[in-house]
């Protein structure tokens, strides 16, 4: 590849897309939340930032990117949590920004599915469905923000996974554009297509790296008729997974969110988020519980459901107390609580963050094992855990000691930490990364953990199918 574009490519793609839509950051223009990823870890500069109108104007954005050697970092709403969605700091790759094309093109309540262009905030993906009568269950707290191509880029998971799977088990198919500059439509709203490889859920997590989306067919479901919301205090993480197994069998595929929250990620947002905290009440508990409970019956039978189940957890010891929420805005609030930690976090100062998996039977031995080690070795140290319980997934986070809280004090002990963490994930046969994805943060920690064989294979689908390297290089494969 070379390395200094032709002026002639700037010409070209303000022909094609328009000059509003190429934002080129030397002539003044704000180009800055399209070059400094969310946490604010990483901060890159690009050649400019193109926003092309639909498939073909992006099918020619690469061709002309490949005439140059110039590489393409896709982009949708930029929340990526691992560095993967924003330019390197040469200042010689296009950022293609996603975000005009944002339409919902088809609805079809028969079926069950709706199709939707990458560039659509899952907020408005959820909006579409819920105008219909229907549901489409993927919640994150950046709804608001990200687009319905980076969920999908990322696999994203988010606090419905229980019930409803990762947004892989919530699309149907994809449209895309490959490194060569081709179409392709795999649009199909089917449930069953045992028609070759599965090139869907090859594009689904790869993170930009193989092609780009443009396009999805999702799945839809029936909106409950009833939903109970609840805060529940355990006395220990080992109660509240044994509840989480009582919730399974009293509730079954009605129990859509099982959240868990340690007590001091709480005491944070009592102290930076005490409008957020307010459904807390006075409680101390060690852990508290965000239960969600969806029914086809009314809501009425789905309260009666949570508090039998709650009821004889509370005999059973596996809480010390609860409070469901009286409606919607009380709903609301509970979730507030949740969804809110990560702000409380940002305000309280710089964290190293892991985002593990392990099985849960697994999770309350992997907590106390991992925080023994933390604080035999860094005793000032402070861990925010909490996350989604039921799948296993974990935002484990732990806050540097004063002493290490700067400068290389601070990369060597996130890099100490994270040994500490991995290898315990690794002891109990968990993930590295359950939701965020790769990205750059966490590129050579896999290529460290990952097996061999599992590496070799993603080399050689990623030189199959972008021989030049062109599509966010650098990104999730490791070199």
């Amino acid at each position: 590849m070379t390395t200094v574009p032709d002026a002639s490519l700037l010409s070209s793609l303000r022909q094609l897309v328009g000059t509003p839509h190429v934002l080129v950051p030397d002539d003044g223009n704000d180009c800055e939340r399209h070059l400094l990823d969310w946490r604010k870890r990483y901060r890159g500069q690009a050649l400019a930032i193109v926003k092309p109108a639909n498939a073909h104007e992006v099918v020619e954005v690469v061709k002309l990117c490949t005439q140059h050697g110039i590489s393409i970092v896709p982009q949708g709403g930029n929340t990526s949590l691992v560095g993967g969605s924003v330019p390197d700091s040469s200042g010689q790759q296009i950022v293609l920004s996603l975000t005009r094309m944002n339409r919902v093109l088809q609805v079809d309540s028969a079926n069950l599915s709706m199709t939707v262009e990458a560039g659509c905030l899952l907020a408005d993906v959820q909006a579409a469905a819920d105008r219909e009568g229907l549901l489409f269950p993927l919640r994150l707290a950046s709804e608001g923000t990200c687009t319905i191509g980076g969920n999908l880029a990322t696999n994203a998971g988010g606090t419905q996974v229980l019930r409803y799977g990762t947004a892989r088990e919530l699309c149907l198919g994809l449209e895309a554009v490959t490194a060569q500059g081709e179409i392709w439509n795999g649009l199909k709203a089917l449930r069953k297509d045992n028609s070759g490889y599965a090139l869907r859920d090859l594009l689904i997590g790869s993170e930009g790296t193989l092609g780009i989306i443009t396009a999805a067919t999702l799945r839809l479901y029936p909106k409950p008729r009833g939903t109970c919301t609840a805060l529940i205090h355990c006395p220990s993480l080992l109660a509240a997974t044994r509840l989480l197994e009582r919730s399974r069998r009293h509730l079954d595929a009605g129990l859509t969110a099982f959240e868990v929250m340690a007590a001091f990620p709480l005491a944070l947002l009592r102290r930076h988020e005490p409008e957020a905290a307010r459904m807390l009440g006075d409680t101390r508990a060690p852990w508290t519980v965000l239960l969600e409970h969806s029914s086809s019956d009314s809501e009425d039978h789905a309260r009666e459901r949570l508090e039998s189940l709650l009821t004889e957890a509370h005999e059973q010891r596996e809480c010390v107390d609860a409070v469901i929420a009286a409606n919607g805005p009380q709903q609301q609030a509970m979730w507030l609580v949740r969804e809110s930690i990560p702000l409380a976090e940002r305000t309280e100062g710089l964290m190293v963050k892991h985002d593990i998996g392990v099985p849960t039977s697994s999770i309350s031995d992997f907590v106390e094992r991992t925080e023994a080690a933390i604080l035999q070795r860094w005793p000032e140290a402070r861990i925010v855990c909490f996350g989604h319980l039921a799948d296993g997934n974990l935002h484990y986070n732990v806050q540097p000691p004063a002493e290490y809280a700067h400068g290389d004090a601070l990369q060597t002990f996130e890099r100490e930490v994270n040994t500490v963490v991995f290898d315990m994930v690794d002891a109990y046969q968990g993930t590295i990364s359950a939701e965020h994805g790769i990205g750059l943060l966490r590129r050579e920690e896999l290529a460290r953990r990952k097996p061999a064989a599992a590496l070799t294979m993603m080399r050689s689908i990623k030189q199959a199918l972008d021989p030049h390297g062109i599509l966010n290089p650098g990104r999730t494969v490791p070199n």
